[in-house]
């Protein structure tokens, strides 16, 4: 299992992955789930995978292909997902989705006979020069959804942790630093109620028509704002919790004195 977020915000994107692949608990691996492909000044196409490892490989490797292609003029051009040539996020999108097909129809069948599901995800996000800067979920159909101003944020693998929070705090207007910080938590959430899911943490943050240059932060398991944001949100839960005033209805739970007798002894009759 991993988690995966992307946040569409009125000042750019946040995008962010976990790293964790396991298959049983004694075979847990590390694998990036984030992936950047950008022309400076032109585009910048963000990618984040979910599911079956060999899958979203098997489909990462063939936009890897078809990219290598676009930037190599005597190469015959490649057959799926010209990230590169797209004019926009849609085609993008699209481009995305027909490598996921054609991974479906190589391996679907083998997979069945092995009795395993066809299982992937992605989320695509970015901005290509001149068109305005989108985020998509793609999925194993190789169809997909688009988030927008009243659905600002997706996810994709082990998403139910980490949802409150980015409920009750993101919206369109959120700040890029305040997305991000709120992406943490949620990821801090779900790491604690889900062993799989795991550090390291890749964070990118793109602010909208720079077409270049986007943030990225990498956090280890030791990272000390990690730590202290880990700290300073668990310490604030519990004191808001504390805070919040009892039922009026309630009863006290301390049990009574030894002898004396329990209201739910007392015979109705005896008060007549």
């Amino acid at each position: 299992m991993t988690y995966c977020l992307g946040i569409l915000l009125e000042d750019g994107l946040v995008m962010m992955a976990d790293t964790r692949t396991n298959a049983g608990v004694d075979n847990v691996a590390t694998f990036r789930k984030l992936r950047v492909w950008e022309r400076p000044g032109e585009r910048v196409i963000v990618l984040l995978s979910a599911g079956n490892l060999a899958i979203t490989q098997s489909v990462v490797a063939l936009l890897e292909d078809s990219v290598r292609w676009e930037e190599h003029e005597e190469m015959a051009p490649g057959p799926h997902g010209r990230l590169m040539s797209v004019p926009g996020l849609t085609a993008a999108a699209r481009a995305v989705g027909e490598a996921v097909r054609a991974v479906h129809r190589r391996d679907a069948a083998a997979l069945r006979e092995q009795g395993n599901d066809f299982v992937c995800s992605f989320l695509l996000g970015g901005q290509v020069a001149g068109g305005p800067m989108r985020l998509f979920m793609i999925y194993a159909a190789g169809n997909f959804i688009e988030a927008g101003e009243d659905t600002p944020f997706l996810q994709i693998g082990e998403t139910k942790y980490g949802k409150p929070i980015l409920d009750r705090v993101v919206n369109h207007e959120t700040s890029l630093a305040q997305a991000a910080k709120c992406a943490l938590v949620s990821f801090d959430s779900t790491m604690r109620s889900n062993l799989s899911v795991g550090p390291p943490i890749d964070l990118l943050i793109y602010r909208r028509d720079t077409l270049g240059a986007p943030i990225r932060r990498r956090f280890q398991a030791d990272d000390p704002y990690l730590l202290g944001v880990r700290d300073l949100w668990g310490e604030g839960v519990r004191q808001l919790f504390l805070d919040l005033p009892d039922l009026p209805f309630a009863p006290d739970v301390t049990p009574p004195l030894l002898g004396a007798p329990s209201p739910m002894d007392t015979d109705p009759l005896d008060e007549e």
